[in-house]
């Protein structure tokens, strides 16, 4: 039947009205009228219930969007079919998706594109810790609550590691304008699938456009299999541009290693704030640690002011003992007694002067950051107490192993914490190099 105002589906859910139209089918708010709360209820195209590929997908999303409980993922209530319908009752997420709020904005300041990277990646970790790769991340797949909170949905072309996948060998799963490069050549997806899409979604929302358009679905499949994305805005912090465009890599290993990775790393580069603290990696230099700590970050580190008011109490007790001894000797002399002996007072060393420098100090050499991704080594030292400053160096081609990688770094050694360390790091060329399998 075709979904109306106040159809009941499953005996319980309620229409109320309708929210969105996809292409498997409808999304409409309900009233689950057994515990009485609004909830949102997917509804599967009548066309498609005689197409078993179609119904076992759309069970498949209720299983999978219901193997991951995180806050950044949409919940699952329910699966029903029902008077020839199928459905799916899941969490309502009040706001809109991303692709409105693009549709709408064009795009969006530098922090509040770090933040939704940030949080999306996040939750696609925890899908990826249970072995599942979403596939079709994009910005009407990404809900933005009224408070900011993103929700991650339709779990419907997801691959489960350990189960058999739905599609036939070699059949392109996911929205062409962020596909992965191997999801465009028909291979497997894995976890950095999804990193590459979002980064598509990251430069979408920087840039107001998307990186590769095509007159046709090929011709932008072919794109990001062989082309480089263009350059982002030069108003852009070219560390955030680093990392949105190491995302785009045309190789899963030379994107950021996890989705963890990339959040922590999106997270260090917003804006800093008093009021804001951020969850990250507690890093050693001996080895990374897998604990987590809430660390507040502040506009820039302000330095020690001077102690003053003990230094004004020594003073004013030095003056105070230089009047007395010249008292004395004036009584001594009126009086002709001898004079008597004062014990000067030393001003003692304050704490600062006190302190080891081997605390506040450390060591870089040139093998922890030369050869080693960009992301990895800006972790690293900014863990150390170090400030990180990202520059573009020499360009490579786009397909070269060594794009994004640190190349040269100073300043080298021993140094204080809070110190600035300038890395220069390998880029892509706007044109890469023609490989022997382009234009076939």
């Amino acid at each position: 039947m075709k979904p109306e105002v106040g159809q009941s589906y499953g005996g319980r859910y309620k229409l109320i009205s309708r929210i969105a139209i996809g292409g498997m089918g409808e999304v409409w708010q309900a009233k689950d009228e057994v515990i009485l709360r609004d909830v949102a209820i997917k509804i599967l195209k009548p066309e498609y219930l005689s197409d078993p590929n179609f119904l076992e997908r759309f069970r498949t999303e209720a299983r999978h969007a219901a193997r991951v409980n995180h806050e950044g993922i949409a919940n699952v209530f329910d699966y029903g079919e029902d008077s020839g319908s199928a459905f799916l009752v899941m969490e309502l997420v009040p706001g809109d998706s991303l692709a409105k709020i693009l549709e709408r904005d064009k795009s969006l300041p530098t922090d509040r594109v770090l933040d939704i990277v940030a949080q999306t990646a996040r939750a696609l970790f925890a899908a990826h810790e249970e072995g599942m790769v979403h596939r079709d991340v994009k910005p009407g797949n990404l809900l933005i609550t009224p408070e900011g909170h993103v929700k991650i949905t339709d779990f419907g072309i997801a691959r489960v590691a350990d189960q058999v996948s739905l599609t036939a060998t070699g059949q392109v799963m996911g929205t062409v304008q962020y596909l992965a490069p191997e999801q465009a050549t028909g291979k497997p997806a894995s976890p950095s699938t999804d990193i590459y899409s979002l980064g598509i979604v990251a430069y979408e929302a920087l840039a107001g456009k998307r990186p590769f358009t095509g007159d046709s679905q090929m011709a932008i499949a072919m794109a990001q299999i062989n082309d480089a994305p263009p350059a982002l805005p030069s108003n852009i912090d070219p560390r955030v541009q680093a990392l949105i465009l190491g995302c785009l890599a045309k190789k899963p290993g030379q994107r950021p290693e996890t989705a963890m990775v990339l959040a922590q790393r999106a997270e260090s580069l917003m804006s800093y704030s008093p009021t804001r603290a951020v969850t990250t990696k507690v890093i050693t230099q001996a080895n990374l640690s897998d604990r987590t700590t809430l660390i507040p970050t502040f506009e820039e580190p302000k330095p020690k002011q001077p102690i003053v008011w003990p230094w004004i109490a020594v003073i004013g007790l030095v003056l105070i003992s230089g009047i007395a001894i010249v008292a004395a000797m004036v009584i001594g002399a009126v009086r002709q007694e001898p004079e008597p002996t004062f014990t000067p007072i030393t001003p003692s060393a304050s704490p600062s002067q006190t302190a080891s420098p081997s605390a506040t100090t450390v060591v870089v050499l040139s093998s922890d950051v030369v050869g080693l991704p960009l992301s990895e080594v800006t972790l690293k030292l900014e863990a150390l107490g170090l400030f990180v400053e990202a520059v573009a160096g020499e360009t490579v081609d786009s397909l070269d192993p060594k794009v994004n990688s640190v190349y040269d770094a100073a300043p080298l050694g021993k140094m204080p914490t809070g110190t600035t360390v300038r890395l220069l790091y390998y880029t892509p060329s706007s044109q890469p190099t023609p490989s022997p399998t382009q234009g076939q």
